[in-house]
């Protein structure tokens, strides 16, 4: 499976899905995993770190929901990621749907 993780974009949001370990945990057990360049910086880590744990980087979200098969977010995909979400494609986030309930309907 394809694992994509795009940089969070929600304002004052600054975490990321996957830590570089939790990278190469799911790396080493056979899936192939993208993540978008700096998704991590705002914590501390490197595109450096997350391609020594056997990742791609990847410079777009575009990139991130074109190849994957699973998309794993901190938070809710902002109307401009739900654009960009696939059919048939899983999505592995939290969904705060009470604080915007509009957010159900995309």
């Amino acid at each position: 499976m394809i694992i994509g993780v795009p940089k969070e974009i929600k304002v004052h949001e600054y975490r990321v899905a996957l830590t570089p370990h939790g990278a190469k945990v799911l790396a080493e057990a056979g899936h192939q995993v993208i993540v978008q360049s700096d998704a991590g910086s705002a914590i501390g880590f490197s595109n450096q770190d997350y391609q020594d744990s056997g990742v791609s980087i990847v410079n777009s979200a575009q990139a991130i929901f074109d190849q994957a098969d699973m998309v794993i977010k901190v938070k809710e995909p902002q109307p401009s990621e739900c654009k960009l979400l696939n059919k048939n494609q899983i999505l592995f986030a939290y969904l705060h749907l009470a604080a915007d309930p509009k957010q159900a309907e995309l």
